[in-house]
């Protein structure tokens, strides 16, 4: 029979102490302690044993658990075992530390047993002379293949790319081409399309393997390939080529240099990362923070931080003079003092909801002529909609509170106003920035909370002034 005790412990999710997550996906601090112990110990067996069954992801996520010395000890203890794929799972801050920190003979003989695109990954935030002394140590084919890559620009669609791909000729057929695939080593690992090339590598066509595979031998590979070809430039930047496979809905593309040879590929799993990466980055840079990560120290975060908190500052500033030229006012009606940073308040709320939607629109490109016309009209309409809203509600509040429906009415019209203003501000300062070539995700936010600010104290004192007759 079955008591409470146990019914309670059945319903309870508790972690397998071999499992390295529990239910809730977190880390599972047991299994972290253990293999901290079998570290200290230096049990290396047992640490393989812990380690081996993990996918990268997983291993990346244990790195950034352990302490910079655990990190150093975990790598060095496995050896030709662990797999460098996980460094391309951790923040910046925790592969550069590391890899400091280990023998370039180590470090080399891990990154060539990646593909392409991961060991640039590894390598492009490097030191010069570090990364350099890394090359030297591979294979001259390997490290050729490396530099050419880390030759194009910094988040271009040539540092992302594979350079294994599957290149053959229009005139083979189906069959010579199936019996190449099962002879040739020097393949891809994975591959979703060939690549049907001239003798200068130029692209003629690709076929997709599901059409591929459903052909008889006989058939001729130009009879078979897609004329109508998708590739991208490797100095593409790789949010444009992420947009490209959103648009076209692809799982690989081809890329091409200056002369419009292929000299690599794009496959959606790398595309997925610079997604990700991209979004983090805006979402980043709307809050001021640039590209903090979790595990930079003190010194760094407020390096990273103070910049935008000092314009924030000189804006405030700005806010501040404009509430000055009210002293008299303010001292004639204190209430004024009580009720103004409600206006800003609901102002800055109100446009930055329309500085993101405008920023990430902007950012996926998605505003054309006419879109940006809708956009304004919808954002302004939708602003004085709103101010007359909370007009209503805040002006309702104000007359039960202070008894005086006069000054309900001043500051419903404030809000309308500075809700405008908002709406206006949080759709046009991103615009304009993104024609001055400034990236509306760094800057937006403090200019549109400026206006907010100023025209909400101003629009509220002023009026307050006026119909109260205090100037």
């Amino acid at each position: 029979m079955t008591n409470e005790s146990d019914i309670a412990e059945i319903g309870e999710a508790r972690p397998d102490p071999n499992a390295l997550r529990g239910p809730d996906d977190h880390l599972n601090q047991d299994w972290i302690e253990r293999l901290r112990a079998h570290l200290r110990a230096g049990e290396e067996h047992d640490v393989a044993e812990m380690m081996e069954p993990l996918h990268a992801a997983d291993a990346g996520d244990v790195l950034e658990a352990l302490e910079q010395d655990e990190r150093v000890a975990l790598v060095q203890m496995l050896g030709d075992k662990f797999d460098y794929l996980a460094l391309t799972e951790v923040d910046d801050n925790v592969r550069t530390d590391l890899i400091e920190e280990l023998p370039a003979e180590d470090v080399a003989r891990g990154v060539a047993t990646l593909d392409n695109d991961d060991a640039v990954y590894i390598l492009e935030d490097m030191d010069a002379g570090d990364r350099e002394e890394i090359l030297a140590q591979l294979p001259a084919f390997e490290r050729l293949s490396l530099k050419r890559s880390l030759d194009f620009p910094e988040d271009s669609a040539g540092r992302r790319m594979q350079t294994d791909f599957i290149a053959i000729p229009p005139f083979w057929t189906v069959g010579q081409t199936i019996d190449y695939l099962r002879v040739e080593k020097d393949l891809p690992d994975e591959f979703f399309q060939l690549y049907v090339v001239d003798p200068g590598y130029r692209v003629l066509g690709t076929i997709p393997l599901d059409k591929f595979l459903r052909s008889k031998r006989q058939v001729r590979i130009e009879n078979l390939m897609n004329h109508d070809v998708l590739t991208v430039e490797a100095t593409e930047d790789q949010e444009e080529a992420a947009r490209d496979f959103e648009r076209y809905d692809l799982v690989e593309i081809g890329v091409v240099d200056e002369n419009k040879r292929l000299v690599g590929v794009l496959t959606v799993d790398d595309i997925v990362d610079v997604i990700h990466e991209e979004a983090t980055e805006d979402i980043k840079l709307l809050g001021g923070v640039g590209d903090e990560e979790l595990s930079d120290n003190v010194l760094s975060t407020v390096r990273s931080r103070a910049p935008w908190l000092v314009v924030n500052l000189i804006t405030a500033m700005l806010a501040s003079f404009v509430i000055s030229l009210f002293n008299g006012t303010i001292e004639q009606m204190v209430a004024l003092a009580a009720l103004m940073p409600m206006v800003a308040s609901m102002g800055g709320n109100a446009g930055t909801q329309t500085m993101t939607v405008t920023v990430r629109a902007l950012a996926t490109r998605d505003l054309d002529r006419g879109r940006v016309r809708r956009l304004i009209t919808r954002e302004v309409t939708g602003g004085f909609l709103n101010g007359c809203i909370f007009a209503v509600l805040i002006g309702a509040v104000t007359w039960l509170r202070y008894a005086s429906p006069s000054l309900g009415i001043v500051i419903g019209l404030a809000m309308i106003i500075n809700m405008v203003a908002a709406g206006s501000a949080g759709i046009l300062i991103p615009l304009a920035l993104n024609k001055l070539k400034v990236d509306p995700a760094i800057a937006s936010s403090v200019f549109v909370t400026t206006v907010t600010d100023v025209i909400g104290f101003f629009a509220f004192l002023g009026l307050a002034g006026l119909w109260f007759g205090l100037f």
